[in-house]
């Protein structure tokens, strides 16, 4: 099976991956993925929409998978044979934001007990690296920036909303006046003042 990375939005596909998708006879992936590549299937590909992606590991040997974003930045890449990578969200969000990547560290706070997630994302600020956050429905932001209060941590927190599409947005903030977010999905950068 190979994973492709179809970017974290339209038009963020690599020319890699859309080589392989012109000689794709059958690729699965979301509605979403699949919509960002329709484009670039040949004739008679067959697409198959995917709701539950526990039984990938059953897919013929040939089958292409799309991961949005990068499938090795919380994606499936873990689950290819081969993997061909995409622009992910932290790219965009680094590019954007004209912040240097050689500083970022991922912190996957999806799926994570929020106390820990909030402790590790300040450990690594004070540390003088520049958190990105991978979130979860319903994180709550009010409370990281509470934590940063009682820590004394002067920073910026950026929180990035549907990245690469027409609605992307990019909203800013601090511990006293956190950034509003209106998406479920979200992902958060947080800056040490003077950490460049």
């Amino acid at each position: 099976m190979i994973v492709v990375g179809v970017g974290c939005g339209p038009g963020m596909l690599t020319m890699d991956a859309m080589d392989r998708l012109k000689k794709a006879k059958s690729v699965y992936g979301s509605d979403r993925a699949l919509d960002m590549v329709r484009q670039y299937l040949p004739a008679g590909c067959r697409t198959v929409t995917l709701k539950d992606f526990s039984r990938l590991n059953e897919l013929p040997e040939d089958s292409v998978v799309l991961s949005t974003g990068d499938p090795m930045l919380a994606g499936l890449g873990h689950l290819g044979e081969e993997v061909v990578p995409g622009i992910s969200s932290m790219q965009c969000a680094f590019s954007r934001l004209r912040l240097p990547l050689t500083k970022a560290v991922v912190v996957d706070a999806h799926g994570k007990d929020e106390e820990s997630a909030r402790r590790e994302m300040l450990d690594e600020v004070e540390r003088g690296r520049i958190p990105f956050v991978l979130t979860e429905p319903g994180f709550d932001i009010i409370a990281l920036c509470r934590t940063m209060q009682e820590k004394g941590l002067i920073c910026k927190v950026i929180a990035c909303e549907n990245l690469g599409y027409a609605d992307e947005m990019i909203s800013f903030g601090d511990a006293e006046q956190p950034p509003a977010v209106i998406s479920k999905l979200f992902s958060l950068i947080i800056v040490k003042e003077g950490c460049r």
